[in-house]
Formats: structure tokens, C-alpha cells, sequence
């Protein structure tokens, strides 16, 4: 058997987190690799060469005779990944109040006032979509504001364990918005104050929300 690309490596893994995210996948359960590729479309080269990385990761184990598991949602990854993302994002809010252009701030500001003005009149799914890019994308900027390969690596895999805990509440619901929304302007105006102990606890308390919600599911 030929050795995959790293294109066809690196799509599977893709592939496979997407699945696990929407639920395809489940926490918990044991899969084969004849099943991820029909699950993933990959071929199995592609898939096997990605294992070591899934294991790596943290998102799958191999168990003797039973295959492959997929990573268990409990309290002890609830409680390891929120601290690992304040740990992290507590480091990157005051490294971008430090270096981030004030043009940049003004405009992740304006993107957020935006979503918070329409959402006056009504929210649909069009506006819930675009809440959660501006969201996520904030978070992903301050981190990668670092320049840290290795901890914005170690970010992107916590931050699939947050959203695969959440699940369903991973993604900005209707009656979340405005709330969502507002946290991130709390943090955002300490920014605009280049104020990095407000930023720290503003950011602190919007991670420690979403933990709560992720522990009442």
C-alpha cells in the first residue's frame, strides 16, 4: 500500500472531527477503520495514517479487540479542557491588549456592534451563523495574535473537545445571542481601554458561562 499525502492525512482528520462535532461520530462510541471510511469517504490508507494523530490528540484511544473509542464526555474533561482554554486565552488576551493595531480592535468592535444591532429586529439562522464566525473568530484571533504554533495547536484540538462537550449548546443559540454578544463587547471595550486586568477577568468570566452551561447539560 502506497503512503498517503499529507492532503489525504490531514482531510481525514477534517473529516473526522466534522463527523464527531455533528454527531455522526458519537462520544463514547467504538468504530472501526472500515467504518471511518464509509463514514469519512476517505480511503483506508488516509485513514490509518490519521489514527496516530487522533491518539496524539486525545480524541480517540485504540482498545485491544474492540477498536477504536472515541473520546468519553465526563467531568473530568469538562473541568481539564475550561481550565486549559482560561489557562490559554488569559495569556492571549493580554499579549493582544499589548500588540493588537487599534484599526484591528475598532473593526472586531464594529463586527460585533453590527450582529448586536440586528439582532434587535429579530434573529434568524442567516444572523445565528454569522454570530458564531464573528465568535469564533475572536477567540481564535487573540490566540493566534501569540504567534505560537504550538499553542495555537494546542488550542484548535481543546477547543474541539469544548465544542463536542456542549454539543448542540457549542453553537450560539437564539436566546444566547445578545448575551454571547455582549460578553465578548465586555471584552472587547477593555481592549479598546487597553486595560489588561479587565480583559482578564472579562474574558475569564465569559469561559467560566460557557463552562457552567456545558456542566447543566
Amino acid at each position: 500500500m502506497s503512503v498517503q499525502t499529507p492532503h489525504l492525512r490531514h482531510h481525514a482528520y477534517s473529516s473526522f472531527t466534522e463527523k464527531l462535532l455533528t454527531r455522526d461520530i458519537l462520544p463514547g462510541q467504538f468504530v472501526s477503520q472500515r467504518e471511518l471510511v464509509e463514514l469519512t469517504g476517505m480511503p483506508l490508507g488516509a485513514i490509518r495514517e490519521m489514527i496516530p494523530r487522533l491518539e496524539a490528540d486525545g480524541l480517540v484511544r485504540t482498545v485491544p479487540k474492540r477498536g477504536l473509542q472515541v473520546l468519553s464526555v465526563d467531568l473530568n474533561l469538562i473541568r481539564d479542557a475550561f481550565q486549559l482554554r482560561r489557562v490559554i486565552e488569559a495569556e492571549a488576551i493580554v499579549n493582544f491588549c499589548r500588540t493588537a493595531d487599534d484599526s484591528e480592535i475598532d473593526q472586531i468592535a464594529a463586527e460585533h456592534q453590527e450582529v448586536l444591532s440586528l439582532a434587535v429586529t429579530g434573529v434568524d439562522d442567516l444572523l445565528l451563523e454569522r454570530a458564531q464566525r464573528v465568535d469564533w473568530a475572536f477567540h481564535d484571533r487573540i490566540v493566534d495574535q501569540m504567534q505560537n504554533r504550538i499553542m495555537s495547536e494546542i488550542y484548535r484540538v481543546n477547543m474541539i473537545k469544548i465544542r463536542l462537550i456542549a454539543n448542540s449548546d457549542a453553537r450560539i443559540s437564539p436566546d444566547r445571542l445578545v448575551c454571547v454578544m455582549r460578553e465578548h463587547m465586555n471584552i472587547i471595550q477593555a481592549l479598546l481601554d487597553r486595560d489588561e486586568a479587565a480583559a482578564v477577568v472579562a474574558i475569564n468570566t465569559h469561559i467560566n458561562g460557557a463552562k457552567k452551561r456545558a456542566i447543566r447539560l
